[in-house]
């Protein structure tokens, strides 16, 4: 790993992916001061952590919703290496993971070509690895795929000494408070429990817990439940499956929020 420290005069970060770094669907409450949008994410939240012990936080996040990992490779790591920040998080591969036909085993060689530029320039790396799907009835069929790549990515932080945030082991993301209504990214509180994740695999101090316990809540009627599957098949599934037809995606036409390094506050 790097002599990454939180408590140096500036820290330097920049955040790569696609829409679960770009922040969907964690809105800022009135706008906030989010350039080219409105959701705050994970990654706002982490930099937000990250100025509470550093003299300077400077923060850019390039990513953009939809983007399939060789396309985070290709247009972000190139930006994230001339920019030379002190630290990188890197979450990509769930949007090829989705798709029918992709091979975790190429997937993987996609990803080590990015992680190792970032290497060479001595950034402190956080990968990710995937959600376990099991939980969401749609996407069971796809647990061995994403098991598969998580392997690969846990080989991949090993050999170059990348810290790893094991989304597939956060029970506490497997309730359905964490996520939003399209059943594909998380809530607020969702955004807000992985930010301390991650602040914990960074020894980040913090006071919150993002395992704290979830309230109780009684299960929906069946009908109710049934309902609402049918409103997420119309308004998301389809559509989902309209741009894939057509080869087109939600993050086209879409600018990164934060394209430069800039003080956060």
């Amino acid at each position: 790993m790097s002599d990454f420290d939180i408590r140096q005069d500036i820290v330097s970060y920049v955040a790569l992916g696609d829409s679960f770094t770009e922040g969907l669907d964690d809105p800022y409450p009135d706008g906030g001061d989010a350039p080219h949008g409105r959701y705050r994410g994970w990654a706002d939240r982490l930099a937000e952590h990250l100025a509470d012990h550093a003299g300077e936080v400077r923060y850019a996040n390039l990513a953009v919703r939809g983007k399939l990992a060789r396309q985070i490779v290709e247009d972000q790591v190139p930006r994230a290496v001339e920019l030379h920040p002190d630290l990188v998080t890197l979450c990509a591969g769930g949007n090829d993971i989705l798709r029918p036909g992709s091979d975790p085993d190429l997937l993987a060689g996609v990803l080590e070509w990015a992680v190792r530029r970032i290497s060479a320039t001595g950034a402190e790396i956080v990968l990710f690895t995937g959600m376990d799907p099991g939980f969401q009835p749609v996407m069971r069929h796809l647990r061995g795929k994403g098991a598969t790549f998580n392997m690969h990515l846990r080989a991949l932080a090993d050999e170059y000494g990348c810290r790893v945030v094991d989304l597939w082991g956060m029970r506490t993301l497997r309730n359905r408070g964490a996520w939003s209504w399209d059943r594909l990214h998380l809530s607020s509180e969702g955004h807000r429990r992985l930010a301390l994740r991650v602040c914990e695999v960074l020894d980040i101090p913090v006071e919150d817990d993002w395992n704290t316990p979830w309230p109780s809540e009684d299960p929906k009627p069946w009908r109710a439940a049934r309902q609402d599957d049918l409103l997420w098949a119309r308004e998301c599934l389809v559509p989902w499956i309209g741009r894939r037809l057509t080869g087109r995606s939600s993050g086209d036409g879409v600018p990164p929020k934060r394209p430069n390094l800039e003080k956060l506050r």
